[in-house]
Formats: structure tokens, C-alpha cells, sequence
């Protein structure tokens, strides 16, 4: 069984771990139970009502978190030329073609974000045992393979990041730090709901969100109610 510190045992006396809360309620309960030394991490997770089995049931996309996360996103960018020259105009931490290929090889990952141009794909693609694991592919489906690597840079590190289904049906997705104000956590929460109603497959059958959990990451789960995740109260 797994052992949970002091902090996290005294938060579950304090609120009721099967209750339903409105996602106002829920991000205040948040900000309430984060209480590690450092800026705790709040993140979503959402069940949802699809098979990831079948390929036309496996959600995937990106999202713009209007209030962004509240930290530095690395970026690296696979480009040459003018490509490359935009990339790091825009801020990318990590550009190169032949040159970042091979120290990503030689195992150099220091970035939350990898963006290609279509071009250098076919190399990039041979990185896949390093990147692929990692979920750090680029993939034309996330916005990461484009030639508007500029616009793409600019996006990531604005607050901009990547959802996908794990085999049992579930996203993840980080809402910023504990340290938001409530209404900025309540924002991510729904620019997030709004992309993966959006990104609903045609197939999908049945109740599409099915459970909802926010939690930081030190602190319990704090459960939202599927039927109100527009709720503004």
C-alpha cells in the first residue's frame, strides 16, 4: 500500500474525498490543500468515455491555457536555415538540424517541447526510440511538425500543451501552479473541457466526460462533478 506523508493525510481530514464540487469550488479546495514548500503543480485529469483501443477513438490535440503554467517551457526546434532562424528569434532554447539530432542521439533531452519542420522529419523520426517514450515525438496532429516554427515556439512557451489518452481512457493535463489565483486555475480548467468536448470523437458513445479529478501534486484529488464542469459557482 502506498505510504502518503503527514501533509497529505492532514489534507484528507480536511475536505470530503467523495463529494462533487463545481470547479470554483474545486480549484479554492486546491489552494487550500497545497501546503509543500514549493509552488505545487495543479492538474486535471479527465475520464472519458472512449475506447483508445480503436484508432478513431484516441483523442489527441493540443490546447492554449489562456493563463498559461507558470513555468519555463523548453523548446527545442529541428529546422535549418530560415526555419532555424525563426526559431530562435522566437525564443526556442534548442535549434539545429544534423547538429541537434545528434546530441539528442547522444542523449541530450533537455526540453519539455520538440518541434520539426516537415522536412527534417524523416530524421527526426529516426529518434523515435528516444523521443517516442518520452512523448516528446513532434506530430502533426500536436501543431510540433510545421513550417510556422516561429508561430509554434511562441505558442508553447505561451502556455500552449499537448493531450493524449493513455490506454485506459484518460487525460492529463497540468492547470498551472498553486500559486494562481483561483480564476486563473478556473480558466485553464475551462479552456481544457472546451478543447477535448471539441476534440469528441464521432464514435464515441454513450457519456463522453465520465469523472473529473484536480489535484496538486503533493495533495489529494478533489473530485469535479462531470454534469457541471461549465459551472460558474
Amino acid at each position: 500500500m502506498a505510504q502518503h506523508g503527514k501533509r497529505f493525510d492532514d489534507a484528507m481530514k480536511r475536505f470530503d474525498g467523495a463529494a462533487l464540487h463545481t470547479p470554483p469550488e474545486a480549484m479554492a479546495l486546491i489552494k487550500t490543500l497545497a501546503r509543500a514548500k514549493f509552488d505545487e503543480t495543479v492538474e486535471v485529469a479527465v475520464r472519458l468515455g472512449v475506447d483508445p483501443r480503436k484508432a478513431d477513438q484516441v483523442v489527441r490535440g493540443t490546447v492554449s491555457l489562456p493563463a498559461g503554467l507558470g513555468k519555463t517551457v523548453r523548446v527545442a526546434v529541428f529546422a535549418a536555415g530560415e526555419a532555424a532562424a525563426e526559431a530562435k528569434a522566437a525564443g526556442a532554447d534548442h535549434v539545429g538540424a544534423d547538429d541537434l539530432l545528434a546530441q539528442v542521439e547522444g542523449g541530450m533531452l533537455d526540453f519539455d517541447v520538440a518541434i520539426a519542420t516537415p522536412d527534417l522529419m524523416p530524421q527526426v523520426g529516426k529518434l523515435g526510440r528516444v523521443l517516442g517514450p518520452r512523448g516528446l515525438m513532434p506530430n502533426p496532429k500536436t501543431g510540433t511538425v510545421t513550417t510556422d516554427v516561429g508561430r509554434a515556439v511562441n505558442e508553447f512557451k505561451g502556455g500552449r500543451v499537448e493531450y493524449r489518452t493513455d490506454r485506459y481512457g484518460n487525460i492529463h493535463v497540468p492547470l498551472g501552479k498553486a500559486s494562481f489565483e483561483a480564476d486563473a486555475l478556473i480558466e485553464n480548467f475551462s479552456a481544457v473541457i472546451e478543447e477535448l468536448e471539441r476534440a469528441k470523437p464521432a464514435s464515441a458513445k454513450g457519456r463522453y466526460i465520465r469523472k473529473v479529478v484536480v489535484s496538486s501534486t503533493m495533495g489529494p484529488g478533489v473530485k469535479v462533478d462531470p454534469a457541471r464542469v461549465h459551472a460558474v459557482a
